[in-house]
């Protein structure tokens, strides 16, 4: 894609994922879960939420009663992984820290 973000490579995705602990490739998404009670979890969504608006990029979020799921692929790249997915991943692990919640993968 002319202009778009840059897909990475297989060999590169695993690089990426070995400074990631806990998240995990699911084809062309990496997730993980954590666990953190409804009301909880809505707090660390609206957060998550600030820091996806200011830097253009969003997660696809699942919340459940007693925990939230975050898938990232980049949309403008063909549903490819890039760079920017691991630097959100990144983010919303810190998030997630300061929410409290529980990693539930790794």
């Amino acid at each position: 894609m002319a202009g778009g973000p840059t897909p990475l490579s297989d060999g590169a995705i695993e690089r990426r994922l070995l400074e990631l602990r806990g998240w995990r490739r699911a084809g062309d998404e990496i997730t993980r879960r954590f666990g953190i009670r409804y009301h909880g979890g809505i707090a660390m969504i609206v957060h998550v939420a600030d820091v996806e608006r200011l830097i253009g990029h969003h997660a696809d979020i699942d919340l459940r009663w007693d925990y939230i799921r975050f898938g990232i692929t980049t949309h403008d790249a063909g549903f490819k992984l890039t760079n920017a997915d691991f630097d959100l991943a990144a983010r919303i692990d810190q998030i997630a820290a300061a929410h409290g919640a529980e990693p539930l993968d790794g």
